[in-house]
């Protein structure tokens, strides 16, 4: 049986699209960058933290946990989720005409071993005045959003040009998502 250990409803919404039965378990992973971390070996460790802390909880045989994290990365800087208005304008005006990467790391862990697949999108911002970043953020969407923005929303008015995986942008790249599966033999 295949398990998502995401609270995320756009991870759920994504892995419905590929056609396989789930469930979700509720993990609860600290999700901090150590000092010196590289971007993606931190969301790499995130990822299959996630996993296996799902398959652990669960402990049945069986069992395939699918961990997903997704960040925003600039400059070697981070962005996760904004604390609050002040940090999402922040990010935003950071972001503004420039190209950073969303960087999606998937493991799948179960009785069998441990996959992981890898999918970095580049994602350019046009250039965004206070009046565009301001009256974004004043729609409560960036809350919750690596990076403070929703591709799959008003978000994506604020993208000049994406390269890369629309769906891995949104937090579960599918192309990824259904080749990793396959290595447990699941029809993805």
């Amino acid at each position: 049986m295949l398990y998502l250990a995401s609270q995320s409803p756009r991870r759920r919404q994504l892995l419905e699209q590929l056609g396989l039965p789930f469930l979700v378990v509720d993990v609860e992973v600290p999700e901090q960058r150590e000092a010196g971390e590289d971007p993606r070996d931190y969301v790499s460790r995130v990822a299959n933290a996630k996993a296996r802390a799902g398959h652990k909880v669960l402990n049945i045989d069986g069992a395939i946990v699918l961990g997903a994290d997704t960040e925003v990365v600039l400059d070697d800087a981070v962005f996760g989720k904004p604390a609050d208005a002040d940090d999402a304008k922040a990010m935003l005006r950071r972001l503004s005409g420039r190209t950073h990467q969303v960087i999606s790391v998937l493991w799948a862990v179960s009785g069998q071993g441990e996959y992981c697949e890898t999918c970095v999108s580049r994602v350019r911002f046009g250039d965004l005045s206070v009046a565009q970043i301001d009256a974004y953020v004043a729609t409560g969407e960036p809350f919750g959003k690596a990076g403070a923005y929703a591709i799959q929303g008003r978000g994506g008015s604020l993208i000049e040009h994406l390269e890369g995986s629309y769906s891995g942008v949104m937090g579960l790249p599918l192309f990824e998502t259904a080749r990793l599966l396959r290595r447990f033999a699941l029809p993805a």
